[in-house]
């Protein structure tokens, strides 16, 4: 672990998404999906109507054996987001989903901290490999996985919120 790593983890905490911090949860969502429409397969307008009994609800299935979401906490401020599922078909398998970083924190490692907990999750739970999909004009995140040794399979699919838009696969081995 480096410095920066170290300094990065005393700084910001890991939770688990659970109904007890939905609403935090809530919150930096919808931050999430304000800031970057174009990263997740749902909407702002979209999620802004769930009502609070929803939002508990989300929380609370984000905690099982085949799931498991991450919220990055700067002190008293949510600055990060991340899920993961196993593949309903192949156990083997974990998807990494919903990850955003805030503006403010994309550069000291948070984006890092979240994806590590995300590999930690899947590895306990016997995935051998993460996969994840990322919009085809968002040069950083694509920049960003393959730092973390994610790799373009080739496989694309439609940006299902916008046709002038793919989504690219990318997938790393979990060791």
């Amino acid at each position: 672990m480096t410095y920066h790593d170290q300094f990065v983890k005393r700084m910001v905490a890991l939770e688990p998404i659970t109904p007890q911090n939905a609403m935090i949860f809530k919150d930096v969502r919808l931050r999430a999906l304000r800031d970057t429409p174009n990263a997740f397969g749902s909407t702002y307008a979209k999620e802004s109507q769930l009502s609070d009994a929803d939002w508990i609800k989300r929380a609370a299935q984000w905690n099982s054996e085949r799931s498991a979401a991450f919220v990055a906490m700067d002190g008293d401020t949510a600055c990060g987001i991340v899920g993961s599922f196993l593949d309903q078909d192949d156990a083997t398998r974990a998807h990494l989903v919903s990850m955003w970083t805030a503006p403010t924190h994309r550069r000291p490692g948070v984006g890092r901290l979240l994806v590590n907990a995300v590999l930690g999750w899947a590895r306990l739970g016997r995935a051998r490999t993460l996969q994840l999909m990322v919009t085809s004009n968002n040069e950083a995140a694509i920049l960003f996985y393959q730092g973390l040794g994610f790799s373009r399979t080739g496989r694309t699919e439609p940006y299902p919120n916008d046709p002038a838009l793919i989504e690219y696969e990318m997938l790393r081995p979990i060791c």
